[in-house]
């Protein structure tokens, strides 16, 4: 037998499946999983119960008769047919009508579980930490295979590579998901070193991620000291992990961005605050400089030195003018002296005496000012330039010399 095409074997299995009786008309009974409402208006889910599930599609003219709005952990009654898509060899059950059945056991409980811890107050925003901006080193609890420890590390060393990181391997699915990942943060939160914890998982169905909405670990989480990034799914996807966490990123690699800065725009930042703290410190300098030369300036005007060579400066411009002043007086003095002096030269017996003349004194030594003092007999002395002559008056004679007066 000649060896067939893979085209050939998909159409092959798609002529017998879309031959038999049953798979071509049939109902099913399951919860909605997964549930994508595409741009286009087809509608993409799976259904699934507690052993099984089945990819779903239902097409645009289809769903525009729905009377119902489905939702994800909606339980329902779907009429189609079951077929094989060529290009990717999957079979999918072809939706053409829906009947609501009721709410799926798991989102029941999801929902009752979300309602009962935030009646308890476990979402409050006041109970949420802060991330730290720069942590050293950064705890990671997922699991060691999957691609979010992939993208959580490269994320984490290409924006910060100083951060250190510690990964905990545990199942992130399955009945022992919810032990291992409450020992994970346990051991991480005891730790001294770590400063955040990074706690999530990639996409999947609702149920894959089911593991995240355990009550145990939500209060294991709410109990924790470090702060702690919940990261499961994708963005469409919220887990009870997500509401009691202190922060919750879309995706695992939003999880890495939200929990480390970019260094380059660190560096770019310093950078710019380091210009800013230096055009500070030049303004402040050049402040100052023109501060300090105006006391320079206010220093030089009252410098003592300078006051006393200006004191000095007065006390020779007094001296001047006192010596002026003295001089003046002096002069003054000297001149009204002189003048005193010749009135007195004038006034100078002296003078007379020196001219021949004689001054008469009584017997009483006193100077004969008129001849009425005079009296006959009476004894004279007559002051001579070269001497005293005594005398005795003989005749008084009141006219002058031309009357012979003696």
């Amino acid at each position: 037998m000649k060896p067939l095409k893979v085209y050939e074997v998909n159409n092959y299995i798609k002529r017998i499946i879309s031959g038999d009786m049953v798979l071509s008309n049939l109902k099913i009974e399951g919860e909605i999983s997964n549930f994508k409402h595409h741009y286009s208006g087809h509608m993409y889910f799976s259904l699934k119960d507690d052993r099984s599930k089945i990819k779903c599609v239902m097409f645009r003219a289809d769903n525009e008769q729905l009377h119902i709005k489905l939702e994800e952990g909606m339980k329902i009654i779907a009429s189609g047919y079951v077929s094989v898509y060529d290009r990717d060899g999957d079979y999918q059950f072809y939706i053409r009508s829906i009947e609501e059945k009721g709410v799926g056991d798991l989102y029941k409980a999801f929902e009752e579980l979300k309602k009962k811890l935030q009646k308890e107050g476990l979402f409050e925003e006041s109970r949420k930490k802060k991330i730290p901006y720069l942590s050293k080193k950064i705890g990671v609890v997922t699991s060691s295979t999957g691609a979010a420890i992939r993208d959580i590390v490269s994320i984490i060393k290409r924006r910060y590579p100083p951060c250190d990181i510690l990964i905990y391997p545990t199942l992130v699915q399955g009945t022992n998901a919810p032990m291992e990942l409450c020992q994970g943060l346990k051991y991480l939160d005891d730790r001294l070193d770590i400063d955040l914890i990074i706690m999530g998982r990639g996409g999947g169905s609702f149920e894959e991620l089911f593991a995240f909405n355990d009550e145990k670990l939500a209060r294991t989480i709410s109990n924790l000291k470090t702060p702690i990034i919940s990261a499961v799914g994708h963005e469409t996807d919220f887990t009870i992990s997500d509401f009691v966490s202190d922060l919750r990123a879309p995706t695992p690699s939003a999880a890495a961005e939200l929990a480390v800065p970019d260094i380059s725009y660190l560096y770019n930042n310093l950078n710019n605050k380091y210009d800013i703290l230096s055009n500070f410190i030049l303004k402040k300098l050049h402040t100052y400089k023109n501060d300090l030369n105006m006391a320079e300036r206010a220093l030089r005007y009252n410098d003592p030195s300078i006051n006393i060579r200006d004191k000095k400066l007065d006390i020779d411009n007094l001296y001047k003018e006192l010596n002026y002043s003295v001089e003046k007086i002096l002069s003054k003095e000297i001149k009204r002296l002189i003048l005193l002096e010749n009135r007195l030269k004038i006034l100078d017996p002296n003078q007379f005496l020196d001219k021949g003349y004689g001054i008469l004194y009584n017997s009483r030594h006193l100077k004969v000012k008129s001849i009425d003092e005079l009296k006959v007999d009476e004894e004279l002395h007559i002051l001579h330039k070269e001497g005293t002559i005594k005398t005795v008056i003989v005749e008084i004679n009141k006219g002058g010399l031309q009357d012979g007066t003696k």
